[in-house]
């Protein structure tokens, strides 16, 4: 993947009774990934969707499904993701005692391979296979639900990150809003996963394009 700034809306946090018209109102408004959280209720206290789900999302859409497993056991889905039209497939650093491995079966499955790290987590838990991996997802939350504050420490990291692997992507997601994505922007992330500050707004089209703007200028 090319350093690009890329702004992926988290469909968490979109209106499921109106998805398909709001796909497309992030697309218009210039979003080139969609990102969708995968949370099975154990490793984060939530549930959200499946596979099926991405698969029709990936049948609405010709953007970048970009899906952050927060499960336990990844190692099963991720073939059943891929399968569903994923091009990205993050998964959490903390969920697999073998992440070399797993990082492999993500590439081998034909998607980008991302890893995750818990706000609490250090970057010494992966420094062993960023030169395997595609991105590099900080969490600047503790994951399980949207709509939570960015814990600023995060920002730290992602310096830190950013320092070890110059043309690494590195996607923070946790409380990015329009007052603080310049923040995350300036401390090294070049993806940013926004959820409630785009679909709790009345226009998520036009809110989508000023992260956009914001993100590009």
């Amino acid at each position: 993947m090319n350093r690009m700034n890329i702004i992926a809306p988290s469909l968490l946090n979109s209106d499921f009774l109106n998805l398909g018209q709001q796909v497309k109102a992030v697309e218009q408004g210039g979003a080139e990934w969609l990102h969708l959280d995968i949370m099975d209720g154990n490793f984060v206290p939530n549930i959200s969707f499946g596979p099926g789900i991405a698969a029709n999302i990936r049948k609405a859409s010709s953007l970048v499904i970009d899906c952050h497993l927060m499960i336990e056991k990844p190692e099963y889905f991720v073939p059943l993701f891929a399968k569903a039209g994923a091009n990205i497939i993050t998964v959490h650093a903390e969920s697999t005692r073998h992440l070399d491995r797993l990082v492999h079966q993500i590439q081998e499955c034909g998607c980008k391979a991302g890893v995750s790290i818990n706000p609490a987590t250090p970057i010494e838990a992966i420094i062993q296979v960023l030169e395997s991996v595609d991105m590099v997802l900080v969490m600047s939350v503790n994951p399980g639900f949207g709509g939570q504050s960015l814990i600023p420490y995060c920002l730290d990291k992602i310096k830190r990150l950013r320092a070890l692997a110059p043309s690494l992507d590195i996607q923070i997601d946790g409380g990015v809003k329009l007052d603080n994505i310049l923040a995350c922007k300036e401390a090294g992330a070049n993806s940013f996963v926004v959820g409630s500050a785009i679909f709790a707004t009345p226009d998520p089209e036009t809110t989508t394009r000023e992260f956009v703007r914001l993100v590009n200028t």
